[in-house]
C-alpha cells in the first residue's frame, strides 16, 4: 500500500511539471510545446518498443488506429489546449479546472456507462459537485483579484483570462474522453498488455508530433511571407528564441512527465484499489499549484488554500461514491 501511494505521489509530482512549462517558455506557442513534448516521448518510446517488438508486431491495424486516435486526443490536443490556456490565464485556474477530471470522468461514465456496474445514483454525486464548484469559485475569485493587481503591468487582458479558461475546458474534454475510451478498449482487448499499449501510443504520437511541428513551421513561414501581423510574440522556427533551453525542457518532459510519470502511475494502479488510486490524481493538481506559486514567487492567498481543500474534499467524496458498499 505504501509503495503504491508513493508511486502515485511521484507521478503527480512529475505530471505537475507540465503545468509550469508554458510559464518557463512563455514565448513558445502551446502547440509547439505539445509537439515538442510528444516528439521527445515518441523518440523515448522507441527504446521499449525494440525490447517489446514481438508483442508490438502482433498488434492489428485496428489497434494502431485506436492508438492513433487516443494519442491525438489524449496527448496532442490535450496538452496544446492546456499549455495555451496557462499562457493566457496563468497556471492556477487551468490547474484547478484540470483538477476536476476525476469527477468529470465519473459523470460522463455514469451518463453513458459501458456496463451497469459503472453507474451510480446521481444524488450521490450532487454534494461532491457542489463542493468542487465552491472550490473553483474560491480560486477564481482570488485569481481575479490577483489579475486586477497586475493587469496594468502585464500583457494579459481580461479577454485573455476568459479565453484561457475556455481553452482549458477543451483540455478537460480531451482528457475526459481519453481515459474512458482507453479503459474500454483495454477491457475489450485484454490480451494487450498495458506496457505494450502505452508503447504503441508513444509510437503513434511521434509521427503526429513531427507532422504538427513541421506544419506549424510552414504556417509560420507563410505568415511571415504574407506580412501578416501576429498578436503574440512570433515564434522563431524551428527551436525558438532559446533553443538549448527548449530542447532540454522538452527532453525532460518527454522522459519525466510522459514516460516515467506513466510508469509510476501504472505501478500505483497495480498496487492500489482503483477507488483509492483515483483519489490520488489530486497529487497532480497540488503539485502544479505548488510549482506555479514557487515560480510566481509568492505564497497562495488564503482563498486559494480554501479552494484547494474544497477541491480535494469534493474529489475524494466523488470517488468514494463509486466505491462499492461493503457486504
Amino acid at each position: 500500500m505504501l509503495s503504491g501511494v508513493l508511486a502515485a505521489l511521484g507521478a503527480g509530482l512529475l505530471w505537475g511539471l507540465v503545468f509550469i512549462t508554458p510559464l518557463i517558455l512563455p514565448d513558445y506557442p502551446g502547440v509547439i510545446l505539445s509537439f515538442g513534448r510528444y516528439a521527445a516521448f515518441g523518440l523515448i518510446a522507441l527504446i521499449p518498443a525494440w525490447f517489446d517488438r514481438q508483442r508490438i508486431l502482433q498488434l492489428r491495424r485496428q489497434d494502431w488506429l485506436a492508438a492513433l486516435k487516443l494519442a491525438l486526443v489524449g496527448n496532442i490536443i490535450y496538452y496544446s489546449a492546456l499549455a495555451t490556456a496557462i499562457q493566457l490565464a496563468d497556471a492556477p485556474l487551468p490547474t484547478m479546472l484540470i483538477g476536476t477530471l476525476p469527477v468529470v470522468i465519473a459523470i460522463c461514465s455514469n451518463w453513458s456507462p459501458h456496463h451497469p456496474g459503472d453507474s451510480i445514483a446521481w444524488k450521490k454525486l450532487a454534494l461532491p459537485l457542489l463542493i468542487i464548484l465552491a472550490g473553483l469559485l474560491f480560486v477564481n475569485a482570488a485569481e481575479m483579484a490577483h489579475f486586477t493587481e497586475v493587469s496594468l503591468n502585464s500583457q494579459r487582458s481580461l479577454a485573455d483570462y476568459v479565453k484561457g479558461g475556455l481553452i482549458a475546458l477543451i483540455a478537460v474534454a480531451a482528457w475526459t474522453w481519453y481515459p474512458i475510451m482507453n479503459g474500454r478498449y483495454m477491457k475489450v482487448y485484454a490480451h494487450i498488455s498495458s506496457s505494450t499499449w502505452a508503447t504503441a501510443q508513444g509510437l503513434t504520437t511521434l509521427p503526429l508530433a513531427l507532422i504538427g511541428y513541421l506544419g506549424y513551421g510552414l504556417y509560420a513561414w507563410l505568415q511571415q511571407d504574407s506580412g501578416a501581423t501576429v498578436s503574440r510574440a512570433v515564434f522563431a522556427f524551428p527551436l525558438g528564441s532559446t533553443p538549448l533551453k527548449f530542447v532540454l525542457v522538452m527532453a525532460a518532459l518527454g522522459l519525466l512527465a510522459s514516460w516515467l510519470g506513466t510508469l509510476l502511475w501504472n505501478l500505483a494502479s497495480q498496487k492500489l484499489p482503483t477507488s483509492l488510486a483515483g483519489q490520488l490524481i489530486v497529487f497532480e493538481t497540488l503539485a502544479a499549484l505548488l510549482y506555479a506559486f514557487i515560480l510566481r514567487g509568492s505564497p497562495p492567498a488564503p482563498q486559494i488554500l480554501v479552494g484547494v481543500v474544497l477541491l480535494c474534499a469534493g474529489v475524494t467524496l466523488a470517488v468514494r461514491a463509486f466505491q462499492p458498499a461493503p457486504h
